[in-house]
């Protein structure tokens, strides 16, 4: 019970995921261009909604709003009775003795003028030139005052001023080394910069954003009838009013469709699972695989969203669910998987009709030219043909839709290029996910199946007759394994593997014996059933150390299940026919628990039993392969494979025909006379 409800917990921890990072934005059910035919129905204003301008008009009134529209400047009146003041008490006490009375006189005129104008810092100035204004309002105690900007002083202009234009009974040396006139030029105006822009923002606030009403059931568009400029305003109106009564609403409706859409596709998932797949329902790491590939790829889709202005949703490597579930459970898996993502991911496309289609067919196209990856060149071409249905398929649909190549967007191709790209990532994701779930590939199977792999080099090397045992019961098994759609690859290199623990004892197994002496035979009945069984362990411990996959240890494991080592088993029986047979008799098992592994039980214990035949004819081989599966079979051996009578009828035909084809009578080649 806890571990069901672990798993249903995975399912709404993966749809809460995808919720959390999907847009909250109220999608526009609508896509339209100015130009292009309505492709919907007849559409009436549902509301009242204001009709707003196009940006480009807008903006063009903004710019002839702001032409009225000039700086504020806060001029001090007191800075200049100060500087008088100053130059007074300075006159009275140092300069009436080196200067004359008329210089004062007309510095106190000359100041006086300038403060007026007003100084401001030579940086404000800078400022407001390079900003293009060409007017002033300067405020003293309140009141305005509308100046050209070519009247302000700064300190160094006002300096010049005063050494400008002087009259002749004025000397500019005295100005300048006697009456030290920098010190009375002091700023007395300053940019009001709290003033300046809320006068700026009443006049933008003067200029309406928005030109006429529509009313509550009035008709917009019709289909068919092309969206001209007016019906583009209505329609963009529509829309911005649309979104801005959802974000009223907190978006709390559209958080409660995307719950409900979310959990409802996340349930459909987890129902064909328990349904159609429970081998898959029943591992949790299973289930953790395919959802890390449905919400990687959703995550992914709702961030491509968000940053749309670069990136485009048909970027993203949505066929990688049917390369990767194909590769490791099932076409069929895949597919749904499949189309479950592209269900999440359709609502929060721009266009979800034209998404549903493109990747429909991108799905089917996938499926069809990849059931099983044993190598690198038939990911290349599944690539290719996902590349060229992409563009098949959005070429069409951009046709039927617009009608003429010059619409097509061909920035969309570069999209699925960038796609078939990142699809080839999905060779390395292949390996690290075998590593992360314990998973194994055909392409992994065909490379551990490569007899010049050092391991079965070794093999072959230290134990000859058991490695072409292998060999045999190798090919036995996988032709097997194709007559009722099991897996042939791995029941191919799982077999190869399976008396890797002879290489332990090589000279005690009798196949490897090329002088006809075997030393079991000189050793105790309990001693010589270890050795035997012992190689069920040994081969355990050789995969570990050279890091072999879990199924195939498996192999190792179950290819004699829980089975006597029957020619010591028998002997013993014999002797003590009133005892309890010591368990060193026995396999430490377990017995067979897939198809495959029966099937390479099967083949093994059928290889082996024929060599010992002294008859090869049609009926002592079909006597052979049927009393060995039948007794194997009564012993309970099968009991946990799912595998039919029907599919046992057809092994056991596959078994006879390939022993038939080994042992067949040859020719006798006649002798040259002499």
């Amino acid at each position: 019970m806890i571990k069901k409800a672990f798993k249903l917990i995975l399912f709404a921890l993966a749809a809460a995921i995808i919720v959390y990072v999907y847009p909250r934005e109220g999608r526009f059910r609508y896509q339209f261009q100015e130009g292009k035919p309505w492709r919907y129905g007849l559409l009436t204003a549902p509301y009242n909604f204001s009709i707003y301008k196009a940006e480009a008009q807008f903006v063009a009134e903004q710019d002839s709003a702001l032409k009225q529209y000039h700086p504020y400047l806060q001029q001090n009146s007191e800075v200049l009775p100060q500087t008088l003041e100053k130059l007074a008490e300075d006159y009275q006490q140092v300069l009436r003795i080196m200067v004359p009375e008329r210089y004062l006189e007309y510095l106190n005129e000359q100041l006086s003028l300038i403060y007026h104008a007003g100084i401001i810092s030579a940086e404000e100035l800078s400022q407001l030139e390079k900003e293009g204004h060409q007017t002033v309002s300067v405020r003293i105690d309140n009141i305005g005052e509308t100046r050209d900007i070519t009247s302000l002083f700064t300190a160094k202009k006002a300096y010049e001023a005063l050494l400008s234009n002087l009259p002749r009974n004025i000397n500019k040396n005295v100005l300048i080394r006697d009456c030290h006139i920098e010190n009375y030029l002091h700023e007395n105006c300053a940019y009001d910069k709290t003033t300046s822009q809320r006068v700026k923002e009443e006049l933008l606030s003067s200029v309406s954003r928005t030109q006429g009403m529509v009313q509550r059931g009035e008709r917009i568009i019709d289909q068919g009838e092309i969206v001209n400029h007016e019906t583009f305003l209505k329609l963009d109106s529509f829309r911005r009013q649309a979104e801005k009564r959802n974000d009223q609403s907190g978006g709390n409706w559209v958080l409660l469709g995307q719950i409900l859409w979310v959990a409802l596709a996340m349930s459909m998932l987890a129902i064909y699972l328990y349904k159609v797949r429970p081998q898959i329902y029943a591992k949790t790491s299973d289930i953790v695989f395919i959802l890390i590939l449905v919400v990687t790829l959703c995550l992914l889709s709702a961030l491509i969203i968000r940053n749309d202005q670069l990136l485009n949703i048909y970027m993203v490597p949505f066929a990688i669910i049917t390369i990767l579930v194909t590769t490791f459970f099932d076409s069929r898996t895949a597919f749904y998987a499949y189309m479950i993502t592209i269900l999440i991911c359709a609502p929060i496309s721009h266009f979800p009709f034209e998404f549903l289609m493109l990747q429909l067919a991108v799905g089917v196209i996938s499926i069809l030219t990849l059931k099983r990856l044993t190598q690198r060149s038939q990911l290349i071409f599944n690539i290719l043909w996902i590349l060229a249905m992409y563009c098949i398929a959005y070429t069409s649909i951009s046709l039927m839709q617009e009608g003429s190549l010059s619409q097509i967007q061909w920035k969309m191709y570069v999209s699925f290029i960038i796609n078939a790209v990142l699809l080839f990532s999905s060779y390395l994701l292949i390996y690290l996910f075998e590593w992360m779930f314990g998973y194994i590939s055909d392409v992994t199977l065909v490379e551990l199946a490569n007899i010049n792999s050092k391991l079965l080099r070794e093999f072959s090397e230290s134990c000859p007759g058991s490695f072409q045992h292998s060999l045999q019961v190798s090919n036995l098994a996988s032709a097997a394994a194709q007559s009722i759609n099991a897996n042939a690859q791995l029941v191919r290199t799982g077999a190869l593997y399976h008396d890797l623990g002879k290489m332990a004892t090589p000279s005690y197994y009798t196949e490897n014996q090329s002088d006809g002496s075997n030393p079991l035979l000189n050793l105790p009945m309990e001693e010589a059933a270890k050795i035997i069984t012992d190689h069920v362990p040994n081969g355990l411990k050789i995969a570990s150390q050279h890091r072999l996959p879990k199924v195939i240890k498996d192999f190792i494991l179950t290819h004699h299940g829980a089975s006597s080592a029957r020619y010591f088993y028998t002997l013993y029986k014999n002797e003590h026919p009133d005892q309890e047979v010591p368990e060193g008799f026995f396999y430490p098992g377990p017995d067979p628990f897939s198809k495959e592994t029966a099937i390479l039980m099967m083949a093994d214990t059928i290889e082996a039993a024929s060599r010992s035949m002294k008859v090869y004819s049609d009926e002592s081989i079909s006597n052979l392969v049927e009393s060995l599966i039948d007794a194997q079979f009564n012993e309970g051996r099968y009991k946990h494979v799912p595998i039919t009578f029907q599919e046992l009828e057809l092994i056991k035909e596959v078994f006879k025909d390939k022993l038939r084809s080994i042992y067949h009578a040859r020719i006798a080649y006649p002798k040259a006379n002499a």
